[in-house]
């Protein structure tokens, strides 16, 4: 893989097939735009995947982790070691995704992007640690140009394993200790937004802790100068491993042509930061659902995003979106077994 590999063209959608599924739902038993987001979602995915009959029953389910020297600046309600605690429990099948990723019977990996200590082999592991933790971006840059390089590649690698495996939709989920920080330093740097406007509790600041968290990526980009013209600078700058190798995932999705569905806060940050490494990633996109962390909104208005639910989660891990696959599957359901009204000799409207 040469280095700017983000760069490279994405795969085209099909505009034809797009009308002819545009002109099928307006033949469909039902009044036209009776099923909304529905019609629009079975739409878009015909286009995506250059067929009439879309198909989602191979989903590959990603979960990137790992630690972040940032919280060595108080910015989250839990310890550091809470993030290779997890990763046991993606492991053992005990947590929310673990659970979802069963119950809409996802291909299923934890990738290790970096926590701070090295971790024993466990069942779904991938041991593709990068460095030991992102250091503290208030003090340093938080990766190395080469750093930041190799994460992406880490996305890339996901994402051409799910290829190869016949995967129909990708869907990222993330794991990492003190996350939304740099997520939100993301967002203000690609925004033009100032930290007090985008920052939240992520899973369970108060409202002194939202207060240092705004603060503390303040003096970060004080210190960096990050800016939009420079995206990949910007994610080494005040970004985090596991972000990278997410945004890394959705430009490779792009690429091989795999529709993406794209989870809460922080997957929807790395989704913002691959559209400003290579605008045309944003054709591929899904949104699962609008998470109760209120930068979210922000993200999803400047993607011109309409997500799937809105169901006032906060967990990440990828649960949003896990939860509204069955949704975009009943889509293309309904698209490619409904009858039009000539095939069920129903009258149409006149």
């Amino acid at each position: 893989m040469t280095t700017s590999w983000y760069l490279g063209a994405t795969a085209p959608r099909s505009i034809e097939i797009e009308q002819q599924a545009l002109t099928r739902q307006d033949q469909l038993t039902k009044p036209q735009g009776s099923l909304g987001h529905l019609e629009r979602l079975a739409v878009r995915l015909s286009s995506l995947q250059g067929s009439l009959t879309p198909q989602l029953e191979r989903v590959s389910l990603a979960v990137f982790a790992a630690d972040h020297g940032v919280t060595a600046e108080g910015v989250s309600a839990f310890p550091q070691v809470v993030t290779q605690e997890m990763i046991r429990n993606f492991s053992r099948g005990g947590a929310a995704i673990s659970v979802l990723a069963r119950r809409i019977n996802a291909q299923f990996e934890i990738v290790n992007v970096g926590t701070v200590d090295e971790m024993e082999a466990l069942d779904a592991v991938l041991d593709c640690r990068v460095m030991a933790g992102t250091a503290n971006f208030c003090q340093q840059s938080a990766m190395s140009s080469a750093q930041v390089e190799d994460a992406l590649l880490v996305g890339c690698e996901t994402v051409d394993r799910a290829v190869a495996s016949g995967a129909q939709l990708f869907v990222a989920g993330e794991m990492g200790i003190g996350n939304t920080t740099p997520a939100t330093a993301l967002a203000c740097v690609f925004l033009d937004l100032q930290p007090v406007q985008m920052a939240g509790p992520g899973v369970g600041l108060d409202a002194s802790g939202v207060s240092r968290k705004a603060e503390v990526i303040a003096r970060a980009l004080a210190l960096h100068q990050p800016t939009a013209s420079d995206p990949v600078a910007t994610l080494a700058a005040v970004g985090g491993l596991e972000i990278a190798a997410i945004t890394g995932a959705f430009v490779r999705c792009a690429q091989r042509g795999l529709p993406m569905l794209v989870d809460g806060f922080i997957t929807t940050a790395a989704a913002l930061t691959a559209v400003r490494i290579n605008p045309t990633v944003r054709e591929w996109m899904l949104f699962g659902h609008q998470s109760a962390e209120p930068g979210h909104r922000i993200l999803l208005e400047a993607l011109e995003a309409e997500p799937v639910l809105k169901l006032d989660m906060r967990l990440g891990e990828g649960s949003g979106a896990a939860l509204a696959v069955p949704i975009l599957q009943a889509a293309c359901a309904l698209q490619n077994q409904m009858a039009t009204f000539a095939e069920a000799t129903v009258s149409e409207a006149g």
